[in-house]
């Protein structure tokens, strides 16, 4: 039998006395906020029957999600972080805000005050020199005329040869395959690193539980994270996506968008090798980024979404 009471003035009463409208205290967004998850929460309940069974189900892995930290990993998962990007998108461009590189998904991997050097680096430790194959990866960072951005911050972050990220992996030392590089006066940026391995969902964690029941995979194609910003120039928030990778269009999270595909070259020549300074099989990748100017000092800040911070040396 179905029962539908949620429209009833009496429901409504104490949705809103629940989410704090009868005081004068607190935050009026959130109240405003609650108030809809409130009310959308109870119609889906009504609407799609659910049980007790289902509903304490529902809240036990809520518990679990946050136990195990992955709810960043679920809302990417489920195509949420990516719909703030097209969200995005689509604001811009109803503004005629156009062109430059596309932004695409955060994750919830960043750890915030990596080592910044100067024009270039080397990211990895290297702890895998004998499994994993060097990288060297440059760019420059332009203007949408295509002029060079001197001074520019490429904040880059990967993971390792196993898919997994330092700090988040013990195993790994401080800051490992994240770094900071200040642009030159050409705009251009220079790493040696190791190329990264793609990862998947804990196959035991709450993340891949719910998508099993949705018939997904949790398999991510290998890729390296930026942020991009410069003073006068919106921050940039996106990632390059290996070519080549089986996942490149299949990603789980949503993040592979046209004009982020890096076109990584594996080269065996030795010679080649010799004038790098490494021996046998090297990767290059060469990626540009285009950034938009700035409309307000906002503008040039990334969002302010809570993210981790090494503390070096504990």
């Amino acid at each position: 039998m179905t029962v539908k009471i949620t429209h009833t003035a009496e429901i409504q009463k104490f949705f809103e006395e629940a989410a704090g409208f009868g005081n004068d205290n607190g935050s009026p967004r959130l109240k405003r906020i609650m108030l809809r998850i409130l009310q959308d929460t109870a119609k889906l309940i009504e609407d799609l029957e659910i049980t007790q069974d289902e509903f304490w189900f529902a809240v036990d892995y809520i518990n679990r999600l946050g136990a195990r930290g992955e709810a960043g990993l679920l809302v990417a998962g489920l195509g949420l972080e990516h719909f703030l990007d097209l969200l995005q998108d689509a604001k811009d461009e109803q503004l005629g805000r156009t062109g430059g590189t596309p932004r695409t998904i955060e994750g919830p991997l960043y750890v915030a005050g990596a080592p910044i050097a100067e024009g270039e680096v080397r990211m990895d430790d290297g702890s895998e020199e004998d499994v994993a194959t060097v990288m060297f990866l440059e760019g420059r960072v332009l203007d949408l005329d295509g002029k060079p951005i001197s001074g520019a911050t490429v904040d880059l972050w990967h993971a390792n040869t196993k898919g997994n990220y330092s700090y988040f992996d013990k195993s790994q030392s401080e800051y490992n395959l994240r770094r900071r590089i200040i642009t030159d006066a050409e705009g251009r940026y220079r790493a040696r690193s190791i190329v990264p391995s793609g990862y998947g969902c804990d196959p035991q964690g709450p993340t891949q539980e719910c998508l099993d029941l949705l018939g997904r995979h949790g398999q991510r194609p290998a890729h390296i994270h930026f942020f991009i910003s410069a003073p006068g120039y919106r921050h940039l928030t996106t990632q390059i996506n290996l070519a080549g990778d089986r996942y490149l269009w299949d990603d789980f999270a949503y993040a592979t968008r046209d004009g982020l595909v890096g076109d990584i070259r594996f080269i065996e020549d030795a010679e080649a090798a010799a004038k790098r300074g490494v021996k046998g099989r090297f990767a290059e990748l060469e990626f540009n980024f285009q950034l938009q100017k700035a409309s307000s000092a906002e503008d040039e800040q990334r969002s302010r979404r809570p993210r981790a911070l090494q503390v070096v040396g504990a």
